[in-house]
């Protein structure tokens, strides 16, 4: 098993796809081959999970750290982390998966100051 396979096992990939947008075509053609969306999110993964920065992704990834950037950037512009979020919680919520007792609601609460309202 990869490093890309245990970071983004078939499940996961398979619930990524349906969230995750057609890469963009270059209407002049040419330039480098764009990597693989399941190699990129891969390097997500790993420095979101490891805490390394974007210029210390490891090469076994294949895409470079500002590579892998500007896909998350490109991503988290489309709202593809808030589609995969819902995805995630339907498919735990139709396996019976999901235990609500264990959740959290979080607030934030300020003093209106001057009559705010």
């Amino acid at each position: 098993m990869t490093i890309v396979e245990r970071l983004v096992p078939d499940a996961l990939w398979e619930l990524f796809q349906l969230v995750v947008p057609t890469a963009p075509v270059r209407p002049q053609g040419g330039g480098r081959r764009r990597y693989g969306d399941r190699e990129v999110l891969a390097a997500i993964v790993f420095v979101a999970t490891s805490g390394c920065t974007w210029a210390q992704l490891p090469q076994c990834f294949g895409p470079s750290g500002p590579t892998a950037h500007r896909r998350f950037t490109e991503w988290s512009k489309a709202r593809v982390w808030a589609k995969l979020h819902r995805v995630l919680l339907d498919e735990l919520g139709s396996r019976g998966e999901l235990d609500w007792s264990r959740c959290a609601v979080d607030s934030v609460n300020m003093r209106a100051l001057k009559r705010g309202n």
